[in-house]
Order: structure tokens, then C-alpha cells, then sequence
């Protein structure tokens, strides 16, 4: 089995629209895909650029507990980027960012972590973009400065094997700290940082 590496946006669920829209402004302005009409728990209705299992079919999570998205999404272009295109021929740079290729994405609309937070967990497609996800600060950046944009409490860098996660954003502040270190020694430590979702 291959890599999957991740990561995990944890966000209010009043916020999921606000996420998405959002999200739909990270996707390239050329992708030729109808319009996916989503309706969401409490009823907001988006129009999103991206398919959910490869289709374009209205989805309605009036009674679903996960959403789940083929989005395809533009990075900013650093070394790491750089040398993933040229060593998979995949990509065309245009302005300074790329696409990839798919990033799958499932929105819990509560999270495992906490059931009053709403989660957005997106992973890569393939080993080669999983290791790619570790290594690029400009992949970084997309989803710390997603998870800024969509009033996010935490976004974690996830390798989806077991392994301890790493902490990316907190509570409105970029950082690099690991879960199962000093200052998190589990997931719980980390989750008690949250401010109570109502607020």
C-alpha cells in the first residue's frame, strides 16, 4: 500500500461554507468540470469547482455525516515543487504556482477529534505527492494559510500510518511541534487548546 500523507483543518461547522468557498478560490480558473452543487447540514448551497466521486451529480448532506471531494488545487512553486515536476513530468507552472493533481478531500462535519468541530481532511493521491506534502513549505503554506482564511483552530500534518501528527497552525499562529512531544503529549493535550466552538 502506498503513502498517505495529509492534512487535517479542523474548523466550526458554521464555518464549513466559509472553508469551501474559500477552498473553491485555491482551485485552477481553467479546470473544465461543471459546477458541483453542494447543499450542506444546515443548508447553506455552494457551487464548488470540483467532482465527488469523479462526478458532477448534486450532493446533499442534509443527512450525511461526511462530504467527500476530488478537488484539484494550485501550489505555490518551491524547490521541492520544482523537483516533483521535473522528476514526474506533471505540472505546468503558470505565474509562479502548479497543479498537481487530485487532492482528496473528506469533510466530517464532526470531527473525530472533537464532535463539536467539523474537520476537513485532505490526503494525497499517490506516494510520490505524499512526499511531496512533507517536504514543500509552499504546500504547507496553501493549507495553514487555508486553514487561516476559513477561521481555523488547527491544522495538522497527518502521514496517516499512526504516527504521531505535527502541529502546523494553533489557534491563529503558524508552528512546527509535534503530537507526542513536550508540549502535546497526545491528541487530547492538543484539543483542550481549542476555544469552545460556540464562542
Amino acid at each position: 500500500m502506498g503513502l498517505t500523507y495529509g492534512y487535517d483543518i479542523y474548523v466550526r461547522p458554521r464555518n464549513i461554507a466559509r472553508a469551501l468557498t474559500e477552498l473553491a478560490g485555491l482551485a485552477p480558473p481553467d479546470r473544465d468540470v461543471p459546477p458541483l452543487e453542494v447543499t450542506l447540514p444546515r443548508g447553506e448551497r455552494l457551487l464548488l469547482p470540483f467532482t465527488s466521486g469523479f462526478e458532477s451529480e448534486p450532493v446533499d448532506c442534509s443527512g450525511s455525516s461526511t462530504l467527500d471531494l476530488d478537488t484539484s488545487l494550485v501550489f505555490g512553486v518551491d524547490d521541492a515543487v520544482r523537483e516533483y515536476m521535473e522528476k514526474h513530468r506533471h505540472g505546468t507552472e503558470t505565474n509562479g504556482r502548479v497543479r498537481l493533481g487530485y487532492v482528496y478531500l473528506t469533510v466530517r462535519f464532526e470531527s473525530l477529534l472533537h464532535p463539536r468541530y467539523a474537520s476537513m481532511e485532505f490526503w494525497a493521491a499517490t506516494s510520490a505527492m505524499s512526499r511531496l506534502f512533507a517536504r514543500s513549505a509552499g504546500v504547507r503554506e496553501l493549507f495553514t494559510g487555508l486553514t487561516a482564511a476559513a477561521g481555523g483552530v488547527c491544522c495538522l500534518f497527518d502521514t496517516g500510518d499512526g504516527g504521531p501528527e505535527e502541529v502546523c497552525w494553533l489557534n491563529g499562529e503558524t508552528t512546527q511541534e509535534m503530537v507526542r512531544g513536550p508540549r502535546f503529549p497526545d491528541l487530547r493535550t492538543l484539543v483542550a487548546t481549542w476555544p469552545d466552538p460556540d464562542e
